[in-house]
Formats: structure tokens, sequence, C-alpha cells
């Protein structure tokens, strides 16, 4: 029987470590990023085209190679930051496993052009999918310029799988924000279709988050800085005031190094607790120095995940850090007793005479028994055309003929319910089998989706202007996203101005919206559509937009709620195809039952 193991061609190892290391166009960036830091550069420009599907283009004034380390860059295992395998236990640079140029080149057309500063003359290298086309000397400037052409040109599947031009140049700006975040000291420019994104001078750490994600952030940044034998921690937590829905502002940097870790993240969110919402989520921008023998980066090919010796004596230094930093600086709202406007305090004086009781202005014709069907009804009445609310009790056995649903003296009279309101959060209802309890905010988010997805669906939505059009200043990352989705959003009755500097205008808001907050509106929405993905794009998108608007627009829990009101939302929500289930799939209705309640008085 022949031999069937084989030696797979250079060609083929790097096209499947390729997948490893290189996923969609932001990886390509972040590797030759990191490659330039290490290379000691104080400028670095990145230049994308067509979000890195034509061209990904990044320049550095580094070091720079010879014509041998040129050549040798694009093999296997080729590193210059490593020569033994003790140096993986005190890892300083970015990259060391040699994989990230061979990788790049075997799904992509590569130039270098690098010149060493002690040099006259550099080299420029072609390479077209791992193979070498050419190698020559050439007038080029110190540092190095990779230029990425035609990404997964070779590989049409994957390809195939980028998702949109929006979607990839947020995932290159999210990967540039990691390293301009890591290397305040390093120049760091961003060109996208030729229109800048970035200019980022050097700077230092609080400059530089307020260069990414805009001026507004300044006043929101509590400084953290603790230092201990076993880590060092610095950098800047959020105030818990502004945090917001969406995950996007939250980095851990370990040795300069941006890492992903969820253990150390749930010691922040611990240091908020009893602060924050549980669905609410503070910025954080977080340094951390370790000694390099104690940790290791070897574990993921993107050198993301670390693994930390004292990992759990750190969660306790961390969450201590944080929540000190709170104290400290008291994020609470406080008195200024010197800069208070002062009080006008009437005086009676004994030469004025009595004074006069105060007067209430009354309406003699009020009637407190007549139900206004205009007031408080908007968002809870169905649209015209709207299914009826009729026999909603056959949904629930043992709901109807109940003292729940009296039958009033006068013949022709409609059914009475009786509805209580809990804490501003729950209505009951009694029914045959016990009690019926309905969450009151999602019972409306229910209503609301279905209303909103009939609107996008027969584009009927009725835009209503507001008074006074509200500027936000978005993350670019964001600003994309809203681009994306701009059409659909004008469809559900938001109109969207861009002001320039990443600042957008609210025009109009949807006509049933009870949120007169037009960011956190806009938040809820992109932190839907971020959220996940789905086969189908245009019936996925409609689904996020209907359920972020129906939870920013959505009655808020604590409202009270008069009982026209209650009824109103009644109807409307078994009115409804799916009553059952809030739009994030979470249960509206729960009943209790009599045999559950006679248990408690057992």
């Amino acid at each position: 029987m022949p031999d069937i193991i084989k030696l797979l061609p250079d060609s083929v190892a790097n096209q499947i470590a390729a997948g490893e290391v290189i996923q969609r166009p932001a990886s390509v960036v972040k590797e030759l990023m990191e490659n330039s830091v290490d290379a000691g550069a104080s400028v670095i420009r990145v230049i994308i085209k067509d979000a890195g599907k034509t061209l990904i283009q990044v320049i550095d004034d580094g070091t720079g190679m010879s014509e041998t380390d040129a050549r040798l860059a694009f093999e296997r295992h080729a590193t210059s930051k490593i020569t033994s395998a003790n140096d993986l236990f005190a890892i300083n640079t970015k990259g060391f496993r040699g994989e990230a140029l061979a990788s790049i080149a075997a799904v992509s057309m590569v130039e270098l052009r690098t010149c060493r500063k002690e040099e006259e003359a550099g080299t420029c290298i072609v390479i077209n999918g791992s193979r070498v086309e050419s190698q020559e000397i050439c007038p080029c400037p110190q540092g190095a310029s990779f230029s990425v052409k035609n990404l997964f040109f070779n590989v049409p599947a994957r390809r195939k799988f980028l998702k949109s031009d929006n979607t990839e140049i947020r995932h290159i700006i999210n990967e540039f924000q990691k390293v301009a975040l890591a290397h305040p000291e390093i120049k760091l420019i961003l060109f996208h279709n030729d229109a800048e994104i970035y200019s980022l001078p050097s700077s230092n750490f609080r400059q530089r988050i307020v260069g990414l994600f805009g001026k507004s952030i300044n006043q929101d940044l509590i400084s953290l800085d603790t230092d201990t034998t076993l880590v060092n921690i610095s950098g800047f937590i959020g105030k818990p005031e502004n945090a917001r829905r969406t995950f996007g502002e939250q980095f851990f940097m370990v040795n300069r190094r941006y890492i992903r870790h969820s253990y150390f993240h749930k010691a922040i969110m611990e240091a908020y607790k009893n602060i924050l919402p549980p669905d609410m989520f503070p910025a954080y921008f977080i340094y951390l120095e370790v000694d390099p023998e104690h940790i290791d980066i070897n574990i993921h090919p993107t050198k993301t995940e670390v693994k930390f010796e004292d990992e759990r004596a750190i969660w306790q230094i961390l969450m201590a850090s944080v929540r000190e930093a709170l104290g400290r600086f008291n994020i609470t709202p406080s008195l200024d007793f010197e800069n208070e406007v002062p009080i006008d305090i009437p005086v009676r004086s004994r030469y004025t005479g009595s004074p006069e009781a105060p007067k209430i202005e009354i309406d003699p014709l009020y009637n407190p028994f007549r139900q206004d069907d205009n007031e408080s009804r908007r968002g809870f009445t169905g649209r015209p055309g709207q299914s009826s609310a009729d026999g909603w009790e056959n949904l629930y056995p043992g709901s109807d003929n109940t003292p729940a649903f009296q039958q009033t003296g006068s013949p022709g009279m409609e059914k009475e319910r009786k509805l209580y309101q809990i804490k501003g959060r729950y209505i009951v209802c009694p029914v045959k089998s016990g009690l019926m309890f309905v969450d009151q905010k999602r019972a409306h988010e229910r209503i609301l989706y279905e209303r909103y997805m009939t609107s996008m669906e027969n584009s009927t939505s009725v835009p209503q202007k507001t008074l006074f059009p509200e500027t936000i200043e978005l993350n670019p990352s964001d600003l994309f996203v809203l681009k994306e989705i701009e059409e659909a959003l004008k469809i559900t009755g938001i109109e969207i101005q861009y002001l320039g500097n990443n600042v957008i205008s609210v025009n109009t808001l949807p006509d049933d919206c009870h949120s007169s907050n037009a960011a956190e509106v806009l938040d809820l929405i992109l932190e839907e559509y971020k959220s996940k993905q789905s086969s189908d794009p245009a019936a996925d998108l409609r689904e996020k937009l209907a359920t972020a608007l129906a939870r920013a627009t959505a009655i808020p829990y604590g409202r009270e709620l008069r009982k026209n009101e209650m009824e109103d939302l009644f109807d409307t929500l078994f009115a409804c195809k799916a009553p059952n289930y809030s739009p994030s799939g979470k249960p509206v209705i729960s009943i209790l039952t009599l045999e559950e309640i006679d248990k408690r008085f057992k």
C-alpha cells in the first residue's frame, strides 16, 4: 500500500495559516501597523481603498529592512523578535511568530518598498500569492511601505464572505483605535477612499482618547493610578451617568498590547455594581503593566488573548482600583453653596398687615368621570386596519366568566375589567385560573415592534419633526454603521443630517416616539444592529431597527398608568401576532395559578 502522508507545499501551508491570522482586511491593518510599531516608527500612515478589498497601504518611518531581510520577512516563521524558546517568556514586541507577512502574501498581491537609514537606496519586492515576482533596488525614504492589493483574489470563497464596505471599514477603524490607544506617542493617520478619518498627533493617553472618541468624552474620564508589586494600573474609566447600552469603548492594554479579557471585564462591572443598571456598560481605557515573565501571550494566533499567572489577584486589585477611583472623584453631583444664586425668601413686616391666603384656580365644569379619548392613548392604540383584540381571553384558559370581567347592571354595556398596576412595572388582571401579570414595558415593546415592522414593510411611517434638532458626536466606526442603515432609518421616520467631523443632526423621529432623547434612540439602534447578523440582511435589518426603536420608545418602568391607558395597552397587546414575548424573546405574560397561591398559605 503506498504512503498517504505528504508534506504540503509552502503556498498551501501559507494559505492555511492565513485562515487563522488574516480573517478580513482589518487583520492586515492590525499586523502591518504592529510591524511598524516594532520597527520604531514615529509616524504611521494607513491608506485604505474600498474598505481594504482593493488596497491596504501602511507607510512608516521606522528602521526599514535590508535587501536580504526584505526577502526573508515573507518566509514562514522568519522573525527578528525571538531566537530561542526562552524568549517567549519575556516578549515585549507585538509580533514574534513570523507568520503575518507570509500569510498576507499568500492571499494577496504585495509590494514592499523599504530602506534603512544608513543605505542610499532601498529594496522593492513584489509577491503575488506567495510567488516572488520581482526584487530590485529602488529609491525610497527610510522606513517601509507595504501595499496589499486585491485581498483574497486567489481564495474567492473567503472574498465572497466579506461584508459590506461600511462593515469592513468599521472593523478597520476598530483595529486602528486599538493600536492608537496603546501607543499615543506615535503620530497616526488614517485615510479611506481619499477621505481623512483620523489624524492623531503624538500625545499623552488622555489626549489620544479624546482624539479618537471626540471632545465630549473628556469630561467623562476618571483617572486610575494604582501601583503594586504584582501589577501597575493606569488609565481612565467613564462616569456612570454616561454609560451606554453598547459595547465599543472598553479597552484593556497589557504592556502596550490590546487584549480581550472577559474575566477582568467582570471586575470592572463588579466595581460599578449597584451604580449601573445591568444592561449598561461604562467606558474604560485601562493600561496594565505586568512582568512579561508572568504572562503568556502565545495562546492565540492574533495574540489578543493573554494568560496571567496571578489572574485572581489582579482581578481583586483591578476591582479595588476602580472602586477607589469612583469614590475618590465623587462622581455624584454636589452642591456648591458659594456659587448658588441666593434664594429670595419674603419676610413678613409688621407694617404690611396680614398675609393673604393663596388662591386656587378651579374648573367648575370639570368632570372626573369623563375619559378623553385623545389623552395619553397615543402609543397604545392600533393603527387603522389592525386586527381586533376581541377574543383575546380565549388565548388563556379560564380567563372568561370570572370576577375579572363582571357584567354591569345596564344591558349592552361592555364587560368591566379589573386592572391593577404594581410598582409602575406590572399590570395585574384576575383570571379564572389565578392572576395574570403583564410586564408593561415589554408589552409596549411588542406593540411597537409589530407596528414598526408594518411601517417598514408598507413604507407608511410619518416622521415627527423635532422642534430643536439634536446634534450628536459619534465614534467614526458608528458613523459608518449609521451610513449603512440610513435609508432604512428614513423609512422608520428618522432623518439624519451629516454636519462633518463625525457630528450629525437628528431632524425627525418616528411619529409615535415617546423618547425625546435622540442620542438614546440611536444608541439602541446601533447596539441592536451590531449585535448579530443573519442570512437575510434585508429582513435582519428591518427586525433590528424595529426591535431597537421599540426598546428606545416604549414606556419606561416606573411610569404610573391611568385606567384607560392600561386598558388600551391590554387590548392592543392581545391584538398583536405574538403577544406572549417581547421582540428580544423575553416573556411578556405570566399567570400565577390559584394552586400556587394556595401553596403559599399552607
